[in-house]
């Protein structure tokens, strides 16, 4: 028997209320060549092509996607700021951002014979208010020999007074940790900061940092973002799809791009999931898979139930972002 594992934080038409395994699949069943006639003609007359909800009558649509479709943010470059960009933006001491998730961004170039090594040199972390909290050049390890110029806008003057890597290290853990233990944080995380990345993993990998899986809240890898193959959209795709906005249209920012990242998750938290008891212990914790895959019913059990009965006893395969 294959495993569907739909539920209640999977998109859904509002229509015919079909559950997809991610916005595109949703998008294809809306508005793709094989969509569904009556589910189509809804949405097309009061759909919101940004969030995929459809309303009860088309009046609310046009004030609903004024709120659903937002500005860009504004580049680091052009911010007003009382300090240049080649300077440090450093948290205050001692302080606590309370039960936030924090946003970062790296960009990288070029180390290695051939410049294809990923060496990040410059990182930037906003809170959930979109304000910068910590954005430095850094200083990598090794030479840099390909700046990627046309993309990150870095030459080797921005690196000249750049902030060590291991200090960069420090600092950041600083604000992920909040005062927490590291035991405390790889056991439940504590009063520690969820970490929010396009990629993210790849990021710490280049900073030469560690921080525990479940406290990681990747654009990439979320499967409602994902393609239907299971394959991760860009975040330029991402804005531009959920966001209502475009990109990385020049050099890339990584501001904008962390800012981006946040709206996203904020968006995705912020859905009204009616979740069940099963849910939320699953999300805290997942059981160990037993030899039928983590279900304890057979085949010859569920040849009898209807629809509703079945997807009662579905299990999400990953934790929903309305959980947090």
């Amino acid at each position: 028997m294959k495993i569907s594992h739909h539920s209640v934080h999977q998109p859904k038409c509002g229509v015919c209320q079909k559950h997809c395994k991610s916005f595109e699949s949703l998008r294809e069943h809306l508005t793709g060549p094989l969509a569904k006639r009556t589910c189509s003609e809804s949405f097309a007359e009061r759909g919101c092509k940004f969030c995929m909800r459809i309303f009860d009558s088309p009046v609310f649509i046009d004030e609903h996607q004024e709120m659903c479709c937002l500005p860009a943010p504004a580049p680091l470059g052009t911010m007003e700021m009382t300090c240049t960009e080649y300077l440090i933006y450093d948290p205050p001491e001692n302080i606590e951002y309370g039960n936030e998730a924090i946003a970062m961004d790296c960009e990288m170039v070029g180390g290695g014979s051939d410049g294809t090594l990923d060496l990040c040199v410059r990182v930037c972390l906003v809170d959930e208010g979109e304000k910068v909290i910590f954005h430095t050049y850094v200083l990598p390890p090794i030479p840099v020999t390909n700046y990627r110029y046309e993309i990150t806008g870095i030459k080797e003057s921005h690196l000249r007074d750049a902030m060590p890597l291991k200090e960069v290290q420090e600092k950041i853990l600083q604000i992920l940790y909040n005062g927490e233990s590291i035991g405390i944080v790889r056991l439940n995380g504590g009063k520690a900061r969820l970490l929010l990345g396009h990629g993210v993993q790849h990021d710490l990998d280049c900073l030469r940092m560690n921080y525990p899986d479940h406290l990681l809240r990747d654009t990439a890898k979320y499967p409602p973002l994902m393609k239907t193959n299971l394959v991760s959209h860009s975040l330029r795709y991402l804005a531009r799809t959920h966001l209502g906005y475009d990109i990385q249209t020049g050099m890339h920012d990584p501001y904008e791009d962390s800012v981006s990242v946040m709206r996203l998750y904020k968006r995705l938290r912020s859905q009204k999931h009616q979740a069940r008891q099963m849910d939320l212990l699953l999300a805290s914790a997942r059981s160990t898979p037993s030899s039928t895959n983590g279900y304890d019913w057979s085949y010859k059990e569920t040849e009898n139930m209807n629809p509703d009965e079945l997807f009662d006893l579905s299990k999400p395969n990953y934790k929903c972002w309305c959980l947090d």
